[in-house]
C-alpha cells in the first residue's frame, strides 16, 4: 500500500487521495501485465512488494492546483512509478543487491539478465502510455531519463580529482532522485491544466523535495531498527553504497574515526555492518546529514510561496516535514 497519508491534516484531501492513489495502483497492475506469463511474473515482482508510491503521490498532490481528476493525471502518475520501478531493477544489478523491499531482488531470484530486461520492459510500458500524453510529455520524460542515467554514471565513476565528494553526492541525488520527482510534480500540474508559473513552481519544489526525500531515506537505513523502510537497516553499508553521513565522515575524518573510515570504504559482512552502524549512530555526521536534508526540505517549502493558499499548498508543505521526520 502507498505511503501513509497520516501526515496530511485535511481529512477531505487525505481521504480523496487514498481513493486516487488506489486508481493509480490499479493502472499500475494493469500496465505490468504481458502476453508472456513469465514477463508478467517478473514485472509484478516489485509492484506486489509495495513501496511508498511517493512519485505518484507528488503527481496527484500537484494536480490539486487544477483539474485533479483529469484522466491524464492518472496516466502520468502511472508513468512516473513505472519509470521508478524500472530503475530499481537496474539499480539492483548495479549494486548486486540481494534484497529489495523485504523480498529477494529480481536479480537474485532470477539473474541479472532477467532483471535488466524486466526494467527495460517497464520502461517500454511507460513509453507506451506517454505516447498518448503527447510529444511534450515524451520530451520531458526523455530528458528526465537522461538525468537518471547521467546520475547513475556519475555515481559509478565517482568524484573527479579535487572534487568535493559531498557535493558530488548531492549532484548524484539531484539526477537520480530529484529529477524524476520533479517530473512527477510537473506532470501533475501540467495534466491538471495549470498555468506555466504554477507548473514551473511545483517542478522546482519537486527537485528539492526529491533530494530531501533521498537524503532522509538513506538516514532511515542507518538509524531505524525496523524494516519499515523496505530493507534491513545497514543495507547501504553492507553493499558499499555511499551516503551523505558516511561521506561526511570520510571527508572530515579525525584520528579517532580511523576504524569507521575503514568500514565505510568497502562492502561489509554482517558483523562489520553492526559495528559500522553503532559507530555511525554515535557520530555527529548523522545529525549533520539530517540538517542537510532539512535544508533541502526548507528550500522546497520556500518554492511554494507563489502558489495559492489552501489545502493543496498546505499538503505540499506538510510533505517537507514528513520526508525529513519519517522513520520508515
Amino acid at each position: 500500500m502507498p505511503t501513509s497519508l497520516a501526515f496530511l491534516t485535511d481529512p477531505v484531501l487525505r481521504d480523496g487521495l487514498r481513493g486516487r492513489l488506489q486508481r493509480v495502483e490499479t493502472r499500475l497492475n494493469e500496465a505490468v501485465k504481458s502476453s508472456y506469463p513469465f514477463v508478467t511474473e517478473t514485472s509484478v515482482h516489485l509492484v506486489e512488494a509495495g513501496g511508498k508510491r511517493f512519485r505518484p503521490l507528488m503527481t496527484l498532490l500537484c494536480a490539486d492546483f487544477g483539474d485533479a481528476d483529469n484522466d491524464e493525471v492518472y496516466d502520468a502518475a502511472t508513468v512516473v512509478e513505472l519509470t521508478h520501478l524500472a530503475t530499481l531493477y537496474h539499480d539492483d544489478v548495479m549494486d548486486e543487491a540481494p534484497m529489495r523491499r523485504g523480498r529477494p531482488s529480481a536479480n537474485s531470484r532470477w539473474d541479472n539478465s532477467v532483471a535488466i530486461l524486466t526494467g527495460d520492459f517497464l520502461f517500454s510500458r511507460a513509453s507506451d502510455i506517454l505516447a498518448d500524453l503527447g510529444p511534450e510529455a515524451v520530451r520531458i520524460q526523455a530528458r528526465t531519463f537522461e538525468r537518471l542515467v547521467t546520475g547513475q554514471i556519475r555515481e559509478t565513476v565517482g568524484p573527479a580529482d579535487g572534487e568535493d565528494p559531498v557535493e558530488h553526492h548531492l549532484q548524484v541525488l539531484s539526477d537520480k532522485t530529484g529529477s524524476l520527482i520533479a517530473t512527477s510534480a510537473q506532470f501533475g500540474a501540467m495534466f491538471a491544466g495549470c498555468d506555466e508559473p504554477t507548473i514551473d513552481t511545483v517542478t522546482r519544489y519537486g527537485e528539492r523535495i526529491g533530494v530531501a526525500f533521498q537524503l532522509a531515506d538513506d538516514l532511515v537505513d542507518l538509524t531505524s531498527d525496523s524494516v519499515d523502510s523496505g530493507k534491513t537497516p545497514g543495507t547501504d553499508l553492507k553493499e558499499g553504497v555511499p551516503t551523505l553521513a558516511g561521506l561526511i565522515v570520510l571527508r572530515d575524518a579525525a584520528a579517532e574515526d580511523a576504524r569507521l573510515a575503514d568500514l565505510l570504504t568497502r562492502p561489509l559482512d554482517d558483523a562489520e555492518v553492526g559495528e559500522a552502524l553503532t559507530l555511525l549512530r554515535g557520530h555527529d555526521a548523522v545529525a549533520r546529514a539530517r540538517q542537510v536534508a532539512r535544508q533541502w526540505a526548507d528550500d522546497a517549502r520556500e518554492c511554494l510561496e507563489p502558489l495559492p493558499a489552501g489545502a493543496a499548498r498546505d499538503a505540499l508543505a506538510a510533505v517537507c516535514d514528513y520526508v525529513v521526520d519519517r522513520t520508515g
